[in-house]
């Protein structure tokens, strides 16, 4: 059975001697992979419309319920080129690979999210602010797959708090946060920030500017969220902070 669909490529691994396995984030297939046959042997157009982050139109076949069709056509839409040349803006899309990867189980079509990676690496490719992007992305895509930390209100009365415990993934007031050790202050600012973040249309972000020590803040409560989460923290998280420090 032939498909064809758009596809965003997230990773990819080598396969023998030449051939390569892809794994691609789609609107209507959710996370798939496939087999492409000897796209290493040969620089062609074929070879790099496989980079990390390349917009494409594919076609793979194989059995519907097959776990790893083959790769029959790839073409690019847009290849997203100017982010793999930038250090700093590659290390950060990174991030936001590892992340989808982390919380999409495969086959399990999430439009929205697909819409919000596409125009996140629009954004990254025409803004020099990848921090406060990665961090909008994060925030919202949490949020689209039902993980988002609750920061506005008491998770269990709906008051108003101003500590964040990472065992509830919420802010608690005093009275429901009894008993409970080590939260997260968080700030007025923060609280405002993170629903910025989560409200403002990805292509308009770029006009919200947050001192660094703010957006590290509420970074900072965002990646210890997901690492709670995952029970691991992000690869590609540690590794920018051992640049960036």
């Amino acid at each position: 059975m032939l498909r064809r669909t758009e596809g965003i490529v997230l990773r990819t691994i080598p396969f023998g001697e030449a051939d390569l396995i892809v794994t691609y984030l789609t609107g209507d297939l959710g996370l798939i992979k496939a087999f492409a046959k000897s796209p290493r042997k040969i620089k062609s157009r074929f070879g790099s419309s496989l980079e990390p982050l390349t917009h494409s139109i594919i076609s793979f076949w194989g059995k519907e319920d097959t776990a790893l069709p083959r790769l029959t056509q790839s073409d690019i839409i847009h290849p997203f080129k100017s982010i793999r040349d930038s250090l700093n803006s590659f290390l950060r899309a990174s991030e936001i690979i590892e992340i989808t990867l982390n919380f999409i189980p495969e086959r399990d079509a999430n439009r929205n999210v697909y819409s919000l990676l596409l125009h996140i690496l629009q954004a990254l490719e025409n803004q020099d602010n990848p921090k406060i992007l990665v961090n909008h992305y994060k925030i919202k895509f949490l949020k689209l797959v039902g993980f988002a930390p609750k920061l506005d209100a008491c998770g269990r009365c709906g008051r108003s708090g101003t500590s964040f415990y990472l065992s509830h993934g919420s802010v608690l007031c005093e009275t429901c946060a009894r008993g409970i050790d080590s939260p997260v202050k968080i700030s007025a600012a923060v609280l405002k920030l993170f629903t910025d973040l989560t409200t403002w249309d990805t292509l308009k972000v770029h006009r919200i500017k947050p001192s660094d020590i703010l957006l590290s803040e509420l970074s900072d409560i965002i990646n210890m969220h997901i690492k709670y989460i995952l029970s691991k923290p992000l690869k590609s998280e540690a590794f920018n902070n051992s640049i960036s420090g």
